[in-house]
């Protein structure tokens, strides 16, 4: 009889290889710490969980931030409403208009262009590198009535050296400059006056030891002012409205025009106009822009109802910061405008906004759940064109308004605000004079402060810095009116934007730091786990080695027994 017995066991790193009855027992160890393991696998399960939806808020953190970019190119009047401007000829004058100019046509005669001075040698020298100083002396100058002396410049100085030390002179900068001419046989000194109009004219006065004196110089181009008639204003051959300046930008209100052409003799035409579809993209770009955020959180969120029994939802499906976020963002789209107001008429008096929420434009929260655009803004075109033609500024404002101050009393007028402080919304006041002034003032029933015939709202309210000027100013009376402060919808947005992406304060940085914790948490847990698991894995390689010693000692017993019987019956 033959029995085979293979065993294997080292101290110092435990290793079981089998048992002579067959036994495997470094797989039976395996088994049991795969066993073991499986805590430590929902554990990874978990912390993945929490690491995608970390991921999954980084990726809308940043679709937000993208939206607040895109509204800050949409939340002045300037670069909401876009007006357009034609003229009859634009090589004589063009022109450009801001939001606040208004739709019209004007006439413009230019009578002359503004032009600034410049003094000219009549001699020269054949060399820029010919000196021009004979000693070392002083230049003197007088620039809009202003005298400017150059002190020490040395003798020997070349033409190219008198024109750096010129421009290069502190005294110099911003009033003249010094430049030559080359007339195919000599180069001439220019001197010429940085600035254009009738007062701004360049005089020698000495040319100390200069090789050019004042008389040699000549006035080749005489400053002179712009001369315009706008709408035939002034009247009479002789009478011009005058500029500096070849940019006219105080004549019409929102207007700049850029002379290039004089002729006294022909009237030019501008023309002044909304342009609307300019304006219509900007509010479509509003709307993608918004929905992009507004996809994002339906995907992240969305229910998968497929299985009617058994729905499944998405990774943030419930999740309290997305659905929050999502909420504030609709509000903002389907309320009324801070500081805006409903329009309404009574008789011959007119008060509120003409548009004061979106969805009198046509822009509306889809509804129909059957709907692939369900939660998304739609836009109907049709209500849109007509709000356009109806009254484009007030389809801007609502969009872009920018803290615009209005009071509808006459008895006292939006004077400013502090930005950043001041809040957009709509402010109740009250005013009592005595005989000597204000006697007192509230704004939205807080006490505001007095400065002679101003009022200011106090710090800890939302009125915080807000200046109103009393115009009536009849004594021992009590006047009562609203001053709205308006914000469009684009500014709006754009604060709780940054409101949302705070990086201290914000919702998603607030859970993505808990969620943090949250993983750290699940880390410790899995590196404990590691560890008994190691441990275990130790003690059952231990424990089965010793097995394995004394059933190979019992083993060998039983062979030494089994060889002395069969001796003893033989």
């Amino acid at each position: 009889m033959t029995t085979s017995i293979t065993s294997s066991y080292t101290s110092a790193q435990t290793n079981v290889a089998g048992l002579g009855n067959g036994t495997d027992f470094n797989a039976l160890i395996d088994g049991l710490v795969k066993a073991e393991t499986v805590h430590i696998t929902r554990l990874e399960s978990w912390k993945k969980e929490w690491d995608d939806k970390v991921e999954q808020f980084q990726t809308l953190n940043t679709k937000m931030l993208s939206l607040k970019t895109s509204l800050e190119g949409l939340d002045t009047m300037d670069s909401f409403m876009v007006k357009a401007v034609s003229t009859t000829d634009s090589s004589a004058l063009t022109a450009t208009a801001d939001s606040t100019a208004q739709v019209s046509t004007h006439s413009v005669i230019i009578g002359q262009l503004a032009q600034n001075d410049i003094l000219t040698t009549t001699s020269g020298v054949s060399l820029l590198t010919t000196s021009v100083m004979t000693t070392t002396s002083n230049i003197s100058f007088t620039y809009a009535g202003n005298t400017i002396t150059l002190s020490n410049i040395s003798a020997g100085t070349t033409l190219t050296g008198l024109v750096n030390f010129i421009n290069n002179n502190a005294l110099c900068s911003g009033k003249v400059k010094a430049t030559t001419i080359y007339d195919g046989s000599i180069y001439h000194l220019q001197i010429y006056g940085l600035g254009q109009g009738d007062a701004n004219q360049v005089t020698l006065v000495s040319t100390g030891a200069l090789v050019f004196q004042p008389a040699g110089f000549t006035n080749t181009q005489n400053a002179q002012s712009a001369h315009i008639k706008v709408d035939g204003y002034p009247a009479g051959a002789a009478s011009w409205l005058s500029r500096d300046s070849n940019t006219v930008t105080d004549v019409v209100p929102g207007v700049t025009m850029n002379l290039k052409q004089a002729n006294s003799n022909a009237s030019l035409q501008i023309g002044i106009s909304t342009d609307t579809a300019a304006v219509k993209e900007n509010i479509k770009t509003f709307v993608a822009q918004v929905n992009e955020v507004r996809t994002l959180i339906k995907n992240m969120t969305k229910v998968d109802t497929t299985d009617a029994k058994n729905p499944q939802g998405s990774i943030l499906t419930g999740n309290y910061a997305v659905q929050m976020i999502s909420t504030q963002l609709k509000d903002i789209c389907a309320d009324k405008g801070l500081g805006f107001n409903y329009y309404n008429v009574s008789g011959s008096t007119i008060t509120g906004d003409y548009f004061s929420s979106l969805s009198q434009l046509g822009i509306s929260t889809e509804a129909d759940q059957s709907s692939v655009n369900n939660g998304l803004l739609v836009l109907d075109d049709t209500v849109l064109d007509s709000a356009l033609a109806s009254n484009p500024d007030s389809v801007a404002k609502l969009f872009a308004a920018d803290f615009l101050g209005e009071s509808d009393s006459s008895n006292f007028s939006y004077l400013s605000h502090i930005g950043g402080t001041t809040k957009a919304g709509s402010y109740e006041v009250s005013i009592t004079t005595n005989g000597s002034g204000i006697a007192s003032a509230t704004i939205n029933g807080h006490a505001a402060g007095i400065d002679g015939w101003r009022i200011t709202g106090a710090y800890g309210y939302d009125e915080a810095g807000l200046v109103i000027q009393l115009d009536n100013q009849s004594l021992n009376s009590t006047m009562t009116g609203t001053v709205n402060l308006k914000q469009g919808k684009a500014g709006e947005l754009i604060d709780k934007l940054k409101e949302l992406t705070s990086k201290t304060s914000g919702p998603l940085h607030i859970l993505e730091e808990n969620y943090g914790d949250i993983t750290n948490s699940i880390d410790d847990k899995i590196e404990r786990e590691t560890t008994r698991i190691a441990n275990l894995k130790k003690m059952l390689q231990d424990k089965y080695a010793k097995l394995d010693a004394l059933l190979g000692q019992l083993n060998q017993q039983q062979t030494q027994l089994t060889s002395a019987i069969d001796q003893l019956t033989k």
